[in-house]
């Protein structure tokens, strides 16, 4: 049934900036904290106070905007929200309506169908509201130090097709937000969250279907799920005769389900005001020049840089790009002395099991790392030890590879004469895989090299097991 039907999606992602104080007030934006320790008179809506712009914010907004090839509102204002939020003490939120400060933007992404160009409809600034928490036998509490942080509204148009395009599209526009610094972009702390806005349609068929919105997606990996769930759900509805409604949907991490929370709102359900406590927001030329110019070397740019450069391909270059810190940390490799190629393989073979790709934050120095890749190219150890010591590594990045390779005993047997009698022994006991590999198992000869490598706690050189093996077994 889903090759009859077309997922349309949208995405509005909500990106905390990057600055020390709140949008309209002094208090402090670091993450956590005693609850309702950042406040003040003005982030807590008490009547008589005044807000103020944080220039800094306004600055991050329209960095966003210049790296994501975006229009900039020269004159632009800021309005109320009207609507109940149980979590803004003021009970209405400060954002913008009709005067974003950018639109018109697009990112280019690459997924296995090839590029395709996103549209960004717009992008503005607001204040994030603070947050419940429920307790049992108390109610439902509220902890405002988040209320009032800057936030951006990044809004696409509904250009996304498939849950491996909207990956592509997050994962870039998160690096390029890090890259900027524009914001760290940490989804385990709220500041990089996504609302999909997902319908489905015929095939062929123009119209848009019924929309529905998927909040509270805290990883890639719950966005993902969220999407194949909710898409044959839609199906599955449609073709039972049932009907859509337009609605906001929660996702449940256990069940893998989505549920529904309430009746979508509309624009007019919002009745947005102009803000009357806050000027005309005004971005001269100077400063859109002067913001162009500090942009860094672009995500896309520095892709193109490791292709030409270091001779990596499409698919290598795209995932070490994905993050500032990843990509910083292969140039400090590289530059350590490590080959390029190698450094990437290892990196997006072992580095990644440990820390992941989302959130690569290592502490091991890219010196140390480079020279675990040195042991490997000579010999010193093989690709199994060096697991072992990237391991030892990660957990106590004090520790230096040699002391290491020394303490645990890692060194690779090179030495024929010292694996013989260890391959000798192997194969006295290994009769019958020795025959299935002489009949042309090749899978037979895998089993006795998993043997020797036990035997020899992983420290023999794998080809000259091989060689060694093969001349023995005739």
């Amino acid at each position: 049934m889903a090759k009859n039907y077309e997922t349309v999606m949208g995405l509005e992602v909500h990106v905390e900036l990057k600055t020390n104080t709140k949008i309209f007030c002094n208090c402090s934006t670091a993450f956590g904290g005693k609850p309702n320790e950042h406040t003040c008179p003005v982030c807590l809506g008490l009547p008589g106070t005044i807000p103020v712009l944080n220039e800094k914010a306004l600055d991050r907004a329209v960095t966003a905007g210049l790296a994501t090839n975006c229009q900039i509102t020269r004159v632009g204002r800021q309005d109320r929200k009207n609507y109940f939020y149980p979590d803004l003490a003021k009970g209405f939120q400060t954002s913008q309506g009709d005067g974003p400060i950018c639109y018109g933007g697009y990112l280019d992404i690459e997924t296995t169908e090839g590029k395709k160009r996103i549209r960004i409809n717009r992008i503005h600034i607001e204040e994030d509201a603070g947050k419940l928490v429920h307790e049992e036998g108390l109610g439902s509490l509220v902890d405002n130090n988040r209320a009032g942080v800057p936030l951006v509204e990044i809004v696409s148009e509904a250009d996304l097709r498939s849950a491996e395009e909207v990956l592509a599209y997050l994962h870039k526009l998160r690096a390029i937000l890090t890259y900027t610094g524009v914001s760290d972009a940490r989804m385990n702390e709220g500041s990089f969250r996504c609302d999909v806005n997902l319908s489905i349609r015929e095939r062929g068929a123009e119209s848009f279907g019924t929309r529905v919105e998927m909040k509270n997606l805290n990883s890639f990996r719950s966005i993902q799920r969220a999407i194949e769930f909710e898409t044959a759900r839609q199906i599955k509805v449609v073709e039972e005769g049932g009907e859509l409604f337009q609605e906001t949907r929660g996702f449940s991490q256990d069940s893998g389900r989505t549920y529904s929370m309430r009746t979508k709102e509309d624009a007019a359900d919002y009745r947005l005001m102009p803000e009357p406590d806050l000027m005309p927001i005004v971005i001269t030329e100077e400063k859109i020049r002067e913001l162009r110019d500090s942009l860094p070397e672009l995500p896309d740019a520095r892709k193109d840089r490791y292709i030409e450069k270091y001779g990596l391909g499409n698919y290598d270059a795209e995932q070490l790009i994905s993050s500032i810190e990843l990509a910083t940390f292969f140039e400090e490799t590289v530059k350590a002395g490590a080959d390029p190629k190698a450094a990437a393989n290892l990196i997006m073979t072992d580095l990644f099991r440990l820390t992941g790709a989302e959130d690569f934050q290592v502490d091991m120095a890219p010196a140390d790392f480079a020279k675990v890749i040195e042991y490997v190219d000579t010999g010193r150890i093989n690709l199994g030890s060096a697991r072992k010591v990237l391991e030892i590594m990660f957990e106590n990045p004090d520790r230096s590879p040699e002391a290491i390779v020394v303490e645990e005993d890692l060194e690779q047997i090179n030495d024929r004469a010292l694996l013989s009698p260890v391959i000798d022994e192997v194969l006295a006991r290994s009769v019958k895989a020795v025959r299935e590999y002489q009949a042309g198992k090749e899978k037979a000869l895998q089993a006795i090299i998993g043997q020797v490598m036990g035997k020899t706690r992983g420290k023999a050189n794998p080809q000259l097991t091989i060689d060694l093996l093969k001349e023995k077994i005739g």
